[in-house]
């Protein structure tokens, strides 16, 4: 009789941990889906709104592109608590309407560098950023480390990097400070991205049901998707600035 529930337990976690396998990686995996549609989305609304002069004028020469750059800031931080309030329509609105503020806010950029080498610049940083956010993503998967304490880090070191733009926006208004701060931006978003990448693991449970988990998914993908899109930003000013004559 011992031996049989000896042997009983051990099947029934056997069982367990393959129910955790098999849950996180549709949980992780539906998180990724999430990060890369909004990507797509962004990509899509950048690409017709740099296609159309007029619209692109009003953002790039106008005061929408500080409204968009608070928007952006201001669903940065209120995000998340809409995300997880437990509205899954409320949590899909907050996520796409941060996804098309993305692609509203770069696409005078991104218009500048199409009309510089056909786009071949913007094909490359993607490129590079999509390695680099899969690596710093895996690691921050694969890792037994606790990066729990790095939070505070990453949150200062943010506000850091924002007034450092800021400033060179309406102070230094210098490009090699701009290189510096780009390094800086990548640096910092791939070590975020790792951190990211195992609070969202972390965040997973075999119990939730399924409008938590949507949420969680949710949330997941919107701190993902801000990392990428970063990242993809900073990486192209720093091939835009080691390509001009």
């Amino acid at each position: 009789m011992d031996n049989y529930r000896i042997r009983n337990g051990t099947a029934t976690q056997g069982r367990s941990a393959v129910q955790i396998d098999e849950g996180l990686r549709s949980y992780m995996l539906k998180v990724y889906n999430y990060m890369g549609l909004g990507v797509a989305m962004t990509a899509i609304l950048t690409l017709y709104v740099a296609s159309n002069p007029a619209l692109m004028a009003t953002i790039a020469l106008g005061p929408m592109k500080w409204v968009l750059f608070a928007g952006v800031l201001g669903l940065g931080w209120f995000a998340p608590r809409l995300i997880m309030g437990g509205n899954t329509m409320v949590a899909h609105a907050a996520y796409w309407g941060y996804a098309a503020m993305w692609g509203l806010l770069i696409s005078p950029m991104i218009a500048r560098y199409m009309g510089i080498d056909g786009g071949k610049l913007i094909v490359q940083a993607l490129a590079i950023t999509s390695l680099t956010f899969g690596s710093a993503s895996l690691f921050g998967y694969v890792t037994k480390r606790d990066m729990t304490g790095l939070g505070g880090f990453f949150m200062m070191a943010s506000i850091g990097i924002i007034v450092a733009m800021l400033l060179n926006v309406f102070v230094f208004q210098s490009g090699l400070f701009s290189l510096i701060t780009s390094i800086g931006v990548v640096l910092l978003f791939s070590g975020m991205t790792a951190y990211e990448t195992q609070i969202i693991k972390n965040m997973y449970s075999q119990h939730d049901g399924n409008q938590v988990s949507q949420g969680k998914a949710i949330f997941g993908a919107f701190m993902l998707y801000g990392s990428f899109v970063t990242m993809f930003i900073h990486i192209l000013n720093i091939l835009g600035f080691l390509n001009s004559d």
